[in-house]
């Protein structure tokens, strides 16, 4: 048999969502779809964040993008909500406040 050699990575290496992460970020995700707000997404796991857009039509830009940068967990928090034309909306710690906004519309788009 053959040597099985590791698969190697870059000096900082990659941040990612865990998967925690991930089904909170498309939990909501399926239900803005559902609601018929959302009709695309993309994600970007680069060497200093992960970030996950999400938007209205895929040839606009993004309505919401949600990063996670785990360099700024001692500081302002590692999670970011940011607008389309790129204003920080909540910054924290932990990724349910930080999605707050996202849910109080969601909760609007299905009330009407």
């Amino acid at each position: 048999m053959g040597v099985v050699a590791p698969f190697p990575l870059s000096a900082g290496g990659q941040v990612a969502f865990d998967r925690a992460e991930l089904t909170r970020i498309l939990d909501l995700y399926g239900r803005m779809v559902a609601a018929g707000h959302w009709r695309d997404y993309a994600m970007d796991m680069g060497k200093d964040a992960a970030i996950f857009n999400a938007y209205r039509r895929a040839a606009e830009r993004p309505e919401f993008r949600i990063e996670k940068r785990p360099a700024l967990r001692n500081r302002q928090g590692q999670w970011a909500l940011i607008g389309e034309h790129g204003v920080v909306l909540r910054r924290g710690h932990e990724l349910g406040p930080v999605l707050a906004p996202v849910e109080r519309r969601l909760m609007k788009l299905v009330a009407d």
